[in-house]
């Protein structure tokens, strides 16, 4: 089956799945705008840990639904870029792991583990699979790389809801208690 033909099937897919992955990123911004309201600060490596990530991959899920999209001459070509992008993603996913043991603010639990570290290292694994795999399997590399998608977006539509809820819930301030507060207006 002709490049062309082969990923034109997947066309759809890759308009919602990019088209999605653009939007949420927007999301993401107003995420980082409630924590920097939030009456608690944090360090820039508790940032570099949970908040950057989300926005990397779903950047990345825009830039590989984007590459996918393109005309390629070969899929070889479009292999290549994929298994480019998985191996990026793999040494990232690793970076992260390596900041989350360092963080001092907060402790990570098995929660944060999974979704901040091992799903998004899994998903760049599956894609740098498919990459190597895209010309001589295609149509299971191609499910790999859907694959590689959904999860992160998955993944960043979970850490970005765990970051605001953790920023109303545990850093929101105590309710005033009416102590030097002014009368009301009469």
């Amino acid at each position: 089956m002709p490049t062309q033909d082969t990923l034109l099937q997947w066309e759809n897919f890759y308009i919602v799945v990019g088209s999605s992955a653009g939007a949420l990123t927007g999301l993401q911004f107003v995420v980082m705008a409630l924590v920097a309201d939030s009456p608690a600060r944090t360090d820039s490596g508790t940032i570099d840990t949970f908040g950057t990530p989300t926005v990397v991959h779903f950047c990345a899920v825009l830039l590989v639904s984007s590459l996918l999209s393109a005309p390629w001459p070969a899929l070889s070509q479009a292999a290549a870029a994929i298994g480019i992008c998985g191996t990026a993603g793999v040494i990232y996913s690793l970076i992260v792991v390596r900041r989350a043991r360092r963080v001092m603010v907060y402790k990570p639990e098995l929660e944060d583990w999974i979704f901040h570290c091992v799903l998004p290292l899994v998903a760049y694994a599956t894609l740098l699979a498919a990459g190597v795999a895209l010309t001589f399997w295609h149509v299971p590399a191609l499910f790999g790389v859907a694959l590689f998608a959904l999860i992160l977006l998955f993944v960043g539509i979970h850490n970005a809801w765990d970051t605001v809820t953790y920023v109303t819930v545990t850093l929101k301030p105590p309710p005033p208690t009416g102590e030097g507060t002014p009368p009301p207006p009469s």
